[in-house]
């Protein structure tokens, strides 16, 4: 009952695209938390479409909803899409659609070699990031690659959202360090070349270096959460934990 509210709520604030602005909603759920939005952030973001993006921001009604309690699991999974949701409504979506393609002018494509995927902030215009490390997706849905300025300044402290599997996603500027760096050497397949962070495939982790596991993840106040870090991944790419079935539901 209470759900249906906050939605019922949220849909009536933005029936109006004209006016339409932030809106999002903080709630329980039985065992779950859950974030209602409509995908649009509460902060200026870069001029769209631009050389680098052509498309066009527009609203997405959606729910996330996370474990109160997260399960840390002994092996991480690999997620394709969104990875978390940030405090204001907005969906952190670290991964490009990009893969190493030499019959395309940019040099990568949707349709090009999988062993090679884009990392967006090895590329050229970085695929029209604004300043708050967003853009836009061919469905018109805004979404971070990185920090953005205004989820520290909003948030009052280090928490600006949830993963898919509940835990905690903080940032902490240069207080934690990721433990990737760029392998050395040339690249034995595809692009060839000097591994250069262009692609992902570039970076190794290594346990040795930096403060963070493999998926971002580290100890803070005495539990595990995941970081936003300043460096790659910057968002990470992997979740120890079980994604909720309900963790992304489009209300459109």
């Amino acid at each position: 009952m209470l759900r249906t509210f906050f939605l019922s709520l949220l849909l009536m604030i933005v029936v109006n695209p004209a006016s339409a602005k932030n809106d999002v909603l903080i709630f329980k759920d039985q065992n779950k938390l859950c974030i209602a939005s409509n995908s649009l952030p509460d902060h200026e973001i870069g001029k769209f479409p631009n050389r680098a993006n052509p498309h066009s921001i527009r609203e997405h009604l959606v729910e996330f909803c996370m474990p109160i309690d997260p399960v840390k699991n002994k092996v991480p999974k690999f997620v394709k899409g969104t990875i978390g949701i940030a405090i204001n409504g907005i969906q952190f979506r670290p991964n490009t659609a990009g893969f190493y393609d030499p019959r395309a002018k940019s040099g990568h494509s949707r349709d090009g070699d999988k062993r090679w995927s884009l990392d967006i902030f090895g590329a050229k215009n970085k695929l029209g990031l604004d300043q708050s490390n967003g853009h836009i997706g061919p469905n018109g849905l805004y979404h971070y690659h990185g920090i953005a300025k205004s989820l520290v300044i909003n948030s009052g402290n280090s928490l600006i959202g949830y993963a898919g599997d509940g835990f905690e996603i903080h940032y902490l500027g240069n207080k934690v360090t990721s433990g990737y760096e760029l392998k050395s050497g040339i690249r034995p397949s595809g692009p060839g070349g000097k591994y250069d962070g262009l692609f992902n495939e570039d970076y190794i982790h290594n346990a040795a270096e930096g403060t963070l596991d493999v998926c971002n993840g580290g100890e803070l106040g005495g539990k595990f959460v995941y970081f936003v870090t300043n460096s790659y991944p910057f968002v990470g790419r992997c979740l120890w934990g079980d994604i909720s079935s309900n963790f992304g539901v489009n209300r459109h």
